[in-house]
Formats: C-alpha cells, sequence, structure tokens
C-alpha cells in the first residue's frame, strides 16, 4: 500500500478514474437505449441486449490496476470499455489477453507487472486500495495471489447468492477459466474448490472469445432450482445475458415430475442398457404383423403379401432415419406399391363406349388384335406404327395424384398404422419400464390421435419421475422428435448424472463442446458417475480432458479435518483439498431429538444458517424454522456460513450415505454443528461433544 499521508490522495486519483469510467458507461447506455426503441425488431432485440449487459456490469465496474514495468497501467474491470470511438481502451475487459497478469502475475514470475492494486468499490464510490509490489528479487512462491482480498471474500457473511470469484480468481483458477480446449473439458474439484465459480467464468470466457456462441447458444445445467436461483446473478455480472439455464427435469418442460422413485428403481432405469431396451421397443413395432393385409380403396379391395409390405419396411428401415420419418418413408412406399397395383388393374381393363371390356391385351402390355378391333369400333384407330410397345392410359401426374388420394384415405391408412403405428415417447417409455412401477398408460406405446393432431397423452398413474425425463427424451430421440441443440454446455454437479442423463445432454450439443464440472467424492445418486472415463468415452472418446482444482478456500481446515474420516473410508489412497485458512472454531455434535432444533437454530447470531437432514424430517424441520432447511441432495453446490446437520445417521443408511454426509458437513464457511437423534455414529465420534 501507499505510505499512510498518500492514501487519501490515491483515493481521490482512483475516484476521479473511476467516475469517469462510470461516465462512458452512461453513455453507452444512452446509446443502447435509443436503439431500444428502433423499428427493426432484430436491431431492438439487439439494443436490448446491449442495454441489459451494460446495466449487469454496474456493480464493481473496475476492480483493479496493473502498473507495468514500462511505466505503462492498465485498468481491469467486468467488460471492456474505450474511449469515444478510438481503439484507446479506458478499461480491459477481465477476459482480455493483456489482463491476465492480474490473476496470474507473482514475485515469481512478474509478467512485467510492477505492482496489482486491487480497487474495491461501493456502488460508484472507491472505498479501498489494496496494492502488492511484486518484486521479482523477494523470496518466496507459491502464495495466494491478492491474498488479503481473496480471505476478506471468503470471510464475508453469505448473501443466498453466489458472487463472482472475478477480482480474486487464483492462478490454479484462471488456468481452467482461459483453458480454450474445443471438446469437453472436466473440472473435478472437492468441497470449497471454487469448480462452479471456474466453469462460470470459462463459460462468460469463452462467450468473449467466440462471440459466436452467443448465436449458437449455451446452456447451464445445474442440479436444482435452487442451485440455479443461487448462481443466476453471475453470468449477467460478468456481462453475459444469453445463456440459458436448466435442471435435467427442465430439459423437457412438457413433463411434470410429480414422483420420486425408491433409489433402486431410478438405478435401473439410468443404466446405459435402457437405451437398448428403448429402441428395440420402438423398432419391434415396425412390421410386426406377419400376416397378408388387405385395403379398401373406392370400393376395391386391394391385398399385399407379406413378402410385399415386408420389402417397403426393410426398404425405410435401411435409411438411417428416427422412427417417424422412416415411417413417412414407408407410408409413400407402400402408396406407390398400392397406386401402381390399383393402376395395372385399370389398365388391364379397358372399357368401349358400348361397354364391351378388354382383357388387357397381350401379356407384354401389347394391344391384340381383338383390342384393335374393339378400339376401331368405338372410334379409336391405332395404326401399325402407334403399336410399338405398352400403352399407359394413367401419366406420372395421374399416379402422383392416386398416391395422395391413397395416403389420405382413412380406410388405408388404418391398415398402414396396423403395420407401422404411430408412437409416442410416453407410450413406449410405459410399456417398456411400467413394471417397475408407477409408469403406465392406457394406449401402451400408441397414440394415433397424437400423430394425426398433437394431443398429448396424460401423464401415467403415479405421474412421472426425475428418473423417466432421459428414458421419454431418448424415446423421443429414437421416434423423431427434435431437441434445441447449444454450441457449448456447462454440466454442474455433473457426478450425479446417470448414463441415460449423459446421453440426454449430448444430444443438446452436437459439436461436444462442454464444460463438466463435479467431484467422484460427492456421488450420491446411485446410478451416478464413478469415472469421468466411464460416462465419457462412449459419448466423444478420447475428446476430453481432466482439469483438477487442488486448493479448498471455502471449507475451513477445522471442518476438513472432522470429515476426512468420511472421506478416507469412501475414498482410500486419494487427497481431499487443501484448505487455505482456518475458522477459529471447531465443529461440534450432541444427542438431541428434532425438538431441540429449534432452541440450536435460535443461537445463531450471524450470516445465514442451513439446517441439513434426511428428507423423513424435512417437513417437521420446516414447520415454524427461519432457517434454510435442505437435503444432502438439495445442498450440492450451495455453501452457508454455519450448517446443522440433524439425524446423521440416518443420512448414512442411504446407499452412498457416506458421500451425502461428507457433502453435507463440506457446506459451511465457518461453523458446523451436528445433531444426532441416537447414538453417535463411528465416523463422527472424534467430534467434539458440546
Amino acid at each position: 500500500m501507499p505510505a499512510e499521508n498518500d492514501v487519501d490522495r490515491e483515493l481521490v486519483l482512483e475516484q476521479e478514474y473511476v467516475t469517469a469510467l462510470y461516465g462512458r458507461l452512461d453513455a453507452l447506455r444512452e446509446q443502447a437505449a435509443s436503439g431500444c426503441g428502433s423499428e427493426d425488431p432484430e436491431a431492438a432485440a439487439r439494443w436490448n441486449a446491449e442495454l441489459a449487459r451494460l446495466e449487469a456490469v454496474e456493480d464493481g465496474l473496475c476492480f483493479g490496476r496493473l502498473e507495468m514495468h514500462d511505466g505503462s497501467r492498465r485498468y481491469i474491470g467486468r467488460v471492456g470499455l474505450f474511449r469515444d470511438e478510438a481503439d484507446e481502451p479506458l478499461l480491459l475487459d477481465w477476459r482480455a489477453p493483456a489482463a491476465q497478469p492480474f490473476y496470474t502475475a507473482t514475485m515469481a514470475e512478474a509478467h512485467g507487472v510492477r505492482r496489482r492494486r486491487r480497487i474495491t468499490t461501493r456502488r460508484r464510490t472507491v472505498t479501498a486500495l489494496d496494492d502488492e509490489l511484486l518484486d521479482p528479487d523477494a523470496a518466496g512462491t507459491g502464495t495466494l495471489v491478492g491474498e488479503a482480498a481473496l480471505l476478506a471474500a471468503l470471510t464475508a457473511d453469505r448473501t443466498g447468492r453466489m458472487g463472482d470469484i472475478v477480482t480474486t480468481l487464483q492462478e490454479e483458477q484462471d488456468r481452467i477459466v482461459r483453458d480454450g480446449y474445443a471438446g469437453v473439458l472436466v473440472v473435478q474439484g472437492g468441497p470449497g474448490t471454487g469448480k462452479t465459480a471456474v466453469a462460470l467464468h470459462r463459460l462468460a470466457y469463452l462467450m468473449y472469445t467466440r462471440p459466436r456462441l452467443r448465436t449458437r447458444g449455451v446452456l447451464v445445467i445445474g442440479p436444482s432450482d435452487v442451485f440455479l436461483d443461487y448462481i443466476g446473478q453471475v453470468l449477467p455480472g460478468l456481462g453475459e445475458h444469453a445463456v440459458a439455464t436448466a435442471t435435467i427435469a427442465r430439459l423437457r418442460p412438457d413433463v411434470e415430475v410429480s414422483r420420486v422413485d425408491p433409489a433402486e428403481v431410478a438405478e435401473v432405469k439410468g443404466r446405459a442398457e435402457a437405451a437398448d431396451r428403448i429402441v428395440a421397443a420402438v423398432w419391434g413395432r415396425a412390421g410386426a404383423s406377419g400376416e397378408a393385409v388387405e385395403a379398401e380403396f373406392e370400393q376395391q379391395a386391394v391385398r399385399l403379401e407379406p413378402a410385399e409390405w415386408r420389402a417397403a419396411v426393410e426398404f425405410a428401415s435401411g435409411k438411417g432415419l428416427p422412427y417417424h420419418p422412416a415411417r413417412w418413408v414407408f407410408q409413400q412406399r407402400m402408396a406407390e406399391l398400392l397406386a401402381q397395383r390399383l393402376a395395372d388393374r385399370m389398365e388391364n381393363v379397358v372399357f368401349t363406349e358400348s361397354g364391351e371390356a378388354l382383357d388387357g391385351g397381350s401379356a407384354d402390355g401389347r394391344l391384340s388384335a381383338a383390342d384393335l378391333r374393339a378400339l376401331a369400333a368405338a372410334g379409336v384407330v391405332v395404326g401399325p406404327d402407334q403399336d410399338d410397345g405398352p400403352r399407359r392410359l394413367l401419366d406420372e401426374a395421374d399416379l402422383a395424384d392416386l398416391r395422395k388420394a391413397l395416403l389420405a384415405d382413412a380406410a388405408v391408412c388404418r391398415v398402414l398404422d396396423e403395420l407401422w403405428p404411430a408412437l409416442t415417447a410416453e407410450g413406449v417409455v410405459a410399456e417398456v419400464f411400467g413394471e417397475l412401477g408407477g409408469v403406465q398408460l392406457a394406449d401402451a406405446a400408441t397414440s394415433g390421435t397424437r400423430a394425426r393432431n398433437d394431443e398429448v397423452p396424460g401423464e401415467p398413474d403415479g405421474g412421472w419421475s426425475a428418473a423417466d425425463i432421459p428414458l421419454l427424451d431418448e424415446a423421443s430421440a429414437v421416434i423423431g422428435e427434435s431437441v434445441g441443440t447449444f454450441g457449448h454446455v456447462v454440466v454442474d454437479e455433473a457426478q450425479e448424472l446417470s448414463a441415460m442423463a449423459w446421453r440426454m445432454v449430448m444430444r443438446r450439443c452436437p459439436a461436444k463442446s462442454m464444460t463438466v464440472v463435479g467431484d467422484l467424492a460427492q456421488t450420491s445418486d446411485p446410478a451416478g458417475a464413478t469415472s469421468w472415463e466411464q460416462v465419457l468415452t462412449p459419448h466423444v472418446a478420447d475428446r476430453w480432458r481432466l482439469a483438477e482444482l487442488t486448493v479448498n478456500y471455502r471449507t475451513p481446515r477445522e471442518i476438513m479435518a472432522a470429515a476426512s474420516e468420511l472421506f478416507a473410508a469412501q475414498h482410500p489412497g486419494l487427497q481431499p483439498p487443501r484448505s487455505v485458512r482456518a475458522a477459529g472454531e471447531s465443529p461440534w455434535r450432541q444427542e438431541g431429538t428434532l425438538a431441540d432444533v429449534g432452541a440450536i437454530a435460535a443461537e445463531h447470531r450471524s450470516g445465514q444458517l442451513a439446517i441439513i437432514a434426511p428428507a423423513c424430517h424435512l417437513a417437521a424441520l420446516r414447520e415454524g424454522c427461519a432457517a434454510t432447511v435442505l437435503t444432502p441432495g438439495e445442498a450440492k453446490g450451495l455453501e452457508f456460513d454455519s450448517v446443522l446437520i440433524v439425524d446423521p445417521g440416518r443420512i448414512l443408511d442411504a446407499p452412498l450415505g457416506r458421500n451425502d454426509l461428507y457433502v453435507a458437513m463440506t457446506r459451511a464457511t465457518r461453523r458446523l454443528g451436528i445433531l444426532h437423534l441416537g447414538p453417535v455414529p463411528a465416523e463422527l465420534a472424534r467430534i467434539r461433544e458440546k
């Protein structure tokens, strides 16, 4: 920092500069606001998006300054600002290459930086400055960059929303943020390593370096609506608004989840083999009959033998199309066959004006002598030079009209539907997985009404579960229903996705450009991941890469030490992330009942308190309790100042209960308490008793 008597002068100088930056920002906002009234809808939409982007960076517009050894200065902020229309930068976007030393410069590698200054503002007022003099001759390496600012952010009270870490990115994090790998980048990190924030900052960086992503679309998939609300302010604060968010279930907004599957049922539904069962069920309906069929059209019956219509089935199936597009090819092929059969019949019976029927002539289609005499009697004279081959009464236009008429005929369509029925995803899933319970539809896999008028059949008895959503999506894909796609997808808490959920996600990103975020030590879904290679290789082969975060910024050392036995028991040989700070408060435990929760919660004095408990206790705990009450699964990705875990024994009873309890214990940034409703579980016995 400058000498104490110089601080005020430095604050004044920085305030003048920051004020000028806000003046430029205001001018750009006025320009965008005027453009919003454009009569061109596309132009108006662009200006509206620009105005939203500029308004979102109001808080903390400028947060840093680099003083280079050559005497130049670079101000760092949330967006880039330039002096009028010139190229001279007033403020560097944090994603610009020239801004990178703000995050990576150290005493060991200064990257030309003499001094790094962090500028703290409140609204538009500069309130504090924090300087680091990067002397290349100074001793020591591996220290945290901007330690004072970082620790201030870590120890501040939680607000209920995730804040961005653009002002405090560490070198390990910045390296991943700026990783331009075009395939799937897996960000593996333990609790508190900032992996979610890193993934969101990487998305903002990619949108800055690959502007086409804004038009191709980007998607963030999170574990819950609570989580998506929690992170909702991060990307706008980084200057990016054009981002869609969803949970796995919300990727199918047409389906309402109203039921919870038992763990063993969800695990079966999540297996990759479920896709094979769906494919077999769908394609098994095409040409399932083995009988000859008869279609009636305008009082004429046309019989088709199995070999004839099966050839049409094989022709359509061999096109490599989904079920319904292939079904249309089949119908077209059948219409050609039926039209030709009817045309031949019409050609083979010619009536004279007197009503005399001719038999169609010779076998090769030529008119016989008897035919020629009959036609001559009818006034039609055919000379020898005209009888040079088969004659057709119907031309190609007539045949096309006949094919259309056949496909529009209800009786013909009924026959075609019997051979190759229309299907719905809902019906297919109900038919294949109904024996697992909950999914039953009266119309099984078929729904002719939906194929005709897009009516959606009612939900099954008992409703759909979250595990059904990827199955429905798979069936929709096999049938041929299209989905929205994106240029880049971020998947958070990715270790929870089943094999079927991964298939669903991959369909949303044809380019397979993804940022996958997770921690295998926190997997709690029995259908979830135990290996990144196992879940990714089937989809992207070797187009994925692992990046690891090893430093825990959130969880104090005292809490990580208490959770170490859980981690070691579930993941022997692995090392948990290293905590950078101590909170000065040790975790505690006590035996009691649910009735004690209110009194314990009342002792909480500052910051946010979360109560984490098994689902069976939620209703009782939420009644009359002001604190946030969550299951371990709902708490994934979130953080709180204080956490009270209720009934850890029942949490441990879950299929992956140790992972669940590990998640619950590592949500706190300051204080952790545990209320066990019976004897203390062995995994927690070393925690001090209150």
